[in-house]
Order: C-alpha cells, then sequence, then structure tokens
C-alpha cells in the first residue's frame, strides 16, 4: 500500500506539491483535470502536462480521482455511447503517463453531499459536516451553500456550470429507479473493462457518499450486498472498489472491516477517513 495525497491543480488548490513533499510518506498525488466537465475531451497535451508538474518532483501519478461520468450515461440515454466513447479515450490516453487506478462513482446529480464545508470542532480546527436536518426538500439551499463555500475553487461533483441546470437535471432523473441506474452502470462497465484490461488500468468505484438516498435519488453503491452486486456484474479484477472509510462509515450497520476481507483483492484505493456519528443522524 502507497500512501498518496489529493491535489487540485495548480491555481485550483492553496497547497502546492511542494508543501505536499514536506508530509512524511507520501510516494504519488491523485490527481485530475479539475476544469474538465463530465464528458468533455482530454487532450494528451493538458493530461501530460499535469504529470509532468507532479513526476517533476518525485511523485508518483499512477491514481487520477474524478474522470466524472456524463448524466447521460447514468440516466440511459441514446447519446451514452458517444460518451462512453470519450471515457475510453480518456483511459487510454492516462495509460500512457502512468496511470494505474481510476477512482469514479455513479451517484446521480450530486457528486457527494454535505451541508458545510469547515464546520468548526471544539478544538478549533474544521472538518466537513453533514447536517440530517439540512438535508430539506429543496436541493438548492444546499448547492448555494456549498458553492459559495468553494469560492473560487472548483471542486469534482459541484461544477456552477452544470449545477446552473439543476431542475432540469433531476427531471431528466425522474423516472431512474434504483434497477435502471444499475443496468446502467453494467452497461458503461462492460464497455470499458475490455479497454482497461488492454492497457491495465484499474476501475475503482467510490460509494455513495452519504450511502443512503438523498432527495429521491437512487444509490445503488452503499454497503455490503450493492457493492458485491456490482462486482459480480462484471468480474474483472479491472472492475473494483475505493474502499471510502467516511463514505460507508456514514451508516453505522456498514460492518468495514468484515467489508474489507471480503472484497480485499477488488479494493484498488482507499480513503482513510476518520466519521463521527452523532445519535441525531448528523
Amino acid at each position: 500500500m502507497n500512501m498518496t495525497w489529493r491535489w487540485y491543480g495548480e491555481g485550483n488548490d492553496n497547497i502546492t506539491l511542494d508543501h505536499i513533499r514536506q508530509i512524511p510518506g507520501v510516494m504519488g498525488i491523485v490527481w485530475s483535470l479539475h476544469d474538465k466537465v463530465a464528458g468533455e475531451v482530454w487532450e494528451m497535451e493538458r493530461i501530460q502536462e499535469v504529470a509532468d508538474q507532479i513526476t517533476s518532483k518525485g511523485f508518483s501519478t499512477a491514481v487520477v480521482e474524478s474522470v466524472n461520468v456524463h448524466d447521460d450515461i447514468k440516466i440511459g440515454l441514446p447519446t451514452r455511447d458517444k460518451y462512453i466513447d470519450i471515457y475510453i479515450d480518456t483511459i487510454r490516453k492516462l495509460s500512457k503517463v502512468g496511470v494505474k487506478v481510476i477512482c469514479y462513482n455513479f451517484m446521480p446529480v450530486f457528486d457527494w453531499t454535505r451541508t458545510e464545508l469547515y464546520k468548526e470542532l471544539p478544538d478549533g480546527s474544521n472538518a466537513l459536516f453533514y447536517e440530517k436536518a439540512a438535508i430539506t426538500d429543496n436541493p438548492r439551499e444546499m448547492v448555494d451553500r456549498i458553492l459559495q463555500g468553494a469560492g473560487e475553487f472548483t471542486m469534482p461533483g459541484w461544477e456552477p456550470e452544470r449545477l446552473a441546470k439543476l431542475d432540469e437535471l433531476f427531471a431528466a432523473y425522474a423516472d431512474v429507479t434504483e434497477e435502471k441506474l444499475f443496468a446502467n452502470l453494467k452497461y458503461f462497465l462492460e464497455r470499458i473493462i475490455p479497454v482497461c484490461e488492454e492497457v491495465d488500468i484499474k476501475m475503482a468505484i467510490h460509494p455513495d457518499d452519504p450511502a443512503w438516498p438523498i432527495f429521491g435519488l437512487p444509490r445503488i453503491i452503499r454497503n455490503r450486498d450493492t457493492i458485491r452486486r456490482m462486482l459480480d456484474a462484471v468480474d474483472s479484477p479491472y472492475n473494483g472498489l475505493t474502499f471510502c472509510t467516511g463514505s460507508l462509515g456514514s451508516n453505522p450497520e456498514n460492518d468495514l472491516p468484515a467489508m474489507i476481507r471480503e472484497f480485499h483483492d477488488r479494493i484498488h484505493f482507499a480513503h482513510i477517513r476518520n466519521v463521527k456519528v452523532f445519535d441525531n443522524g448528523d
């Protein structure tokens, strides 16, 4: 196991690669092209530029997080094959700069959900926070709060241009059930995994965050059974899991040690996070 560090790129992160070099044990950078929206072509020149920035500081480029999946793929629209072809093109290009793992998710509308980005803790530090009572019937309130907290920076899954069409997105997902969403994930994996086997890149799906449905949207990667179903649907070592202790740990019913023992050979990437779950669901 190698320790890596998330970096959002020059001009999009207050932390520099030189700062990260001071952290003992960090072997690689988890990176992406964070200005790219889902479905957009990743140019080889841009990929190489960021990879060179990372390797020039002595880090590995082995993990990319946030090659986001276009909504047309998740919804299952006729245009999905066009966007899957673009995704496959990105996989092939990333293999040329040493990438071995791609972390992605299949969550509708929201990549991850929080109600505060800077919740102050009793010791004066801050943390991401999910307040159950703040998740109302109006997702626009949460979106506005998160985008305001992000300020000048771009966060994966929270692109302002995309979320400006929030009502249209929810309308597009209106008829997407858990079964339909799972079928669309299986279709996506059946298209891309043969390419991953060819170029030696492992896909590592990120669990739903949090690990339950929100705003009436389906969630299909949230516990032991749903993960097992996904892995069995396309039974290849290249179809794997990002084991996020934060996302899965948000539900106390998830037995994380048991899941690690069961899925260890399909866990290609991990987010090691400590989560405090309050009695009221926060």
